[in-house]
């Protein structure tokens, strides 16, 4: 089997892929240190609180981003110690805390927390990334809801099949096989042929791990508005 590996690439917000880690989380970084390994996950981040302004993202009071964190934006993976964790995000310029939480991360997993809720009422979700390498010929994709105040929504191909049904806010599916093409992805009230925003021309890699995010406001007209977003987790190493 190819060797796999673990990327976060917001393709709309403008995040970009770099090679991090192997699912043992041990073969794309070379450490020619004689000290033992350190247990760690990988953590990746996403914000999509909409109203914030820049963020910053900090693990144990520690600072993890070089550059300010915008609505949309985030962290791309990265490795972090396991066992209890503080993570927060704070005001960029000022250092005042908007939520903070901790985080139980475990060795070897991947996770991705997400910043959710209107911005007076923020908070976290965390996923575990249970990624695994898919079928040959197909893609692995999973979808998250984290507009906080859209319908239960469903996720469709246009003019095809419901891929996943009835998820409400912070609701999400696990990885599911999709074959490798190009795709118009629907967000619909769930249960109705009524669109909410789309994903258009998509193209979905055979070898890859993917997740669809629906974030913003459902009443909303300006950069806040509802958005679907693609990121790539995980592709194929061409080693």
């Amino acid at each position: 089997m190819k060797n796999f590996k673990n990327t976060s690439k917001r393709l709309v917000a403008g995040l970009f892929a770099v090679c991090l880690l192997s699912l043992t989380l041990s073969s794309c970084l070379k450490d020619h240190s004689t000290v033992p390994a350190t247990p760690v996950a990988l953590l990746s981040v996403i914000q999509d609180s909409p109203g914030q302004t820049p963020l910053d993202f900090t693990l144990d009071g520690m600072r993890v981003n070089a550059n300010q964190i915008v609505y949309g934006g985030g962290l791309d993976y990265f490795r972090a110690y396991v066992g209890n964790r503080t993570a927060a995000f704070t005001r960029s310029g000022t250092g005042s805390t908007i939520f903070s939480d901790t985080l139980t991360l475990k060795q070897n997993f991947a996770y991705t927390l997400c910043l959710v809720g209107k911005s007076a009422t923020p908070g976290f979700l965390v996923l575990t990334d249970a990624i695994t390498q898919p079928a040959s010929g197909s893609a692995n994709l999973r979808f998250v809801n984290l507009s906080p105040d859209a319908p239960a929504v469903d996720l469709a191909v246009k003019d095809g099949a419901v891929l996943v049904a009835n998820k409400g806010f912070k609701g999400f599916s696990n990885f599911s096989p999709i074959v490798g093409k190009t795709y118009t992805f629907e967000i619909r009230q769930a249960g109705t042929n009524t669109v909410l925003t789309t994903l258009t021309n998509v193209s979905i890699n055979s070898g890859y791990v993917y997740t669809i995010y629906l974030r913003g406001l459902a009443g909303a007209t300006d950069a806040t508005k509802l958005t679907a977003d693609l990121i790539t987790n995980a592709y194929p190493s061409l080693n």
